[in-house]
């Protein structure tokens, strides 16, 4: 099963997402607001009652997500928003999960909520708007992802609160 580690941002949050400026002539695939998350652990094919058990085990205090201060490029191809504030959560999250699914990728985390996937680049009036904003992080969620069809589907399969 294809799974991810991830935290979801709140409803006010994806609000000021959704008001962002995205063309549908954008050239790109865009994410729709039931996509928007940030990974803190791509995990690929692994086993969901393995991966729960060690989630379970993170070492974590809560913390506070910042947003922005701009929409930007990630890599080539990614349009996203950075996020912020969440280093250590996912530093804990790689440590009680490092030993399942695929290996920890070997960069340094770079929190983001993807927007669309462009080859390309995107148009000038995506690039750059302002988006800012905050959450409280007390939990962390194991997410399956199932892709076919225009979009990925995710499901959140266990949830664990940080303390």
């Amino acid at each position: 099963m294809r799974l991810f580690v991830a935290v979801w941002p709140p409803a006010a949050v994806l609000d000021a997402i959704e008001a962002l400026h995205r063309p549908v002539d954008g050239g790109g695939r865009w994410t729709r607001r039931d996509q928007w998350h940030v990974t803190l652990r791509f995990l690929g094919d692994a086993d969901p009652e393995e991966v729960a058990a060690a989630l379970a085990t993170v070492d974590a205090r809560p913390a506070e997500a910042v947003l922005g201060p701009a929409v930007g490029l990630l890599g080539r191809g990614v349009v996203q928003v950075p996020v912020a504030g969440l280093d250590a959560v996912a530093a804990a999250v790689v440590a009680a999960t490092g030993h399942l699914g695929r290996p920890p990728e070997d960069r340094p985390f770079r929190g983001h909520l993807t927007l669309a996937r462009i080859a390309g680049r995107p148009p000038d009036a995506v690039l750059g708007q302002p988006c800012a904003g905050r959450f409280a992080v007390d939990a962390v969620h194991l997410v399956s992802s199932t892709l076919g069809g225009d979009a990925a589907r995710y499901e959140t399969l266990a949830s664990v609160r940080l303390a």
